[in-house]
């Protein structure tokens, strides 16, 4: 079984948009911040042994304000910066009740699948609650980056941790 580090895409790999302490998405490659410290975490995960993949969720696509090309286009540009193994897209909104939706598990659960992930020796890394319910839904270790979102925090357990840099720092100490 190979083990993984599930990461959120906005505000994990590269900057959300803030507006009034709500983050946005990019919706352009022009707006695309690859954050820092992301291109030495991901190498350093990629030295450990760690599959490095996303999960998003993209509801502007179900909003009608960004295509799914143009989203799958935004994950290209971050895969030609830091060495991703596949981004997992959910591109409905809430009321879609799809189950592949944070925090629902549907797209860890097809992660796991796919690529035989055994989430005992896995991680998640996240900046929003949705993140951290869906690692502590299949009992995988969660570090939540605090950003003060003006919205709920996750319920523990969690590692709380200023960013993936740092994140990966901690669990190279207890891998």
């Amino acid at each position: 079984m190979n083990k993984a580090v599930f990461l959120d895409r906005d505000g994990v790999l590269n900057a959300s948009i803030s507006s009034n302490g709500v983050p946005k998405p990019p919706m352009r490659i022009e707006e695309v911040v690859i954050l820092d410290g992301v291109i030495d975490a991901i190498n350093t995960l990629k030295t450990l042994g760690f599959l490095t993949l996303v999960l998003t969720n993209q509801p502007d696509v179900a909003r009608g304000t960004i295509t799914e090309i143009e989203v799958n286009e935004i994950n290209a540009y971050i895969s030609s910066k830091v060495q991703i193994d596949k981004f997992y897209v959910c591109f409905h909104d809430d009321g879609d009740k799809c189950s592949c939706r944070k925090p629902l598990p549907g797209l860890i659960n097809l992660a796991i699948k796919e690529f035989d992930v055994d989430v005992n020796r896995s991680f998640l890394v996240g900046d929003r609650w949705k993140d951290i319910e869906t690692g502590q839904s299949v009992g995988c270790r969660s570090y939540f980056i605090d950003y003060e979102y003006n919205e709920p925090k996750p319920n523990p357990p969690y590692e709380p941790c200023k960013s993936l840099f740092e994140a990966v720092n901690k669990l190279k100490s207890i891998r």
